[in-house]
């Protein structure tokens, strides 16, 4: 027998104190373990901004896109710029060449991160994670597709230093 689960839910902490979820921000908020919480350290400290959420990029989103971009989030410096190869980032996640290729190519087309080779004979290069565009996905795919039209992502590639992937 099933019984209805209530909308406001109840949490424990190890103490056994409760906390209410809800969509209330008043409400008491516990931390379950205070010896644990997150801290900077002195090898950085890689962020994601919670809009990737809230205004619906998850959405948009392979998961190997956001495997990708978690990783560029975590090992990159102070100004978003990571160095690392393709090949380091397909063995890192385990996921394949192809789908490394295609992952950082549609994060460029999304104008979540940008690229700049070595040099100019280079393959591989510099992937710089950006600030979030303004109005979310949909403004950003209403650039490339003026009608609003579900094409995929698929061939475009927009990193604002006119380098192609």
């Amino acid at each position: 027998m099933f019984m209805k689960k209530a909308s406001t839910e109840k949490k424990c902490n190890e103490e056994g104190n409760m906390a209410r979820r809800s969509g209330n921000r008043n409400a008491r908020v516990v931390v379950p373990r205070p010896d644990r919480v997150r801290r900077i350290g002195n090898r950085g400290f890689g962020w994601i901004d919670a809009r990737m959420n809230g205004e619906g990029w998850l959405g948009v989103l392979t998961p190997e896109d956001i495997a990708v971009y978690v990783f560029l989030c975590l090992v990159a410096d102070r100004q978003g710029v990571s160095w690392y190869r393709r090949d380091r980032i397909r063995q890192t996640l385990g996921i394949g060449e192809d789908e490394v290729f295609v992952a950082l190519r549609r994060l460029c087309e999304l104008d979540l991160v940008a690229y700049r080779p070595f040099n100019r004979h280079a393959s591989e290069g510099f992937h710089q994670v950006l600030e979030l565009p303004q109005g979310g996905p949909p403004a950003v795919i209403q650039q490339f597709w003026g009608d609003g039209s579900d094409r995929g992502l698929q061939g475009r590639v927009s990193n604002g230093s006119g380098t192609i992937l």
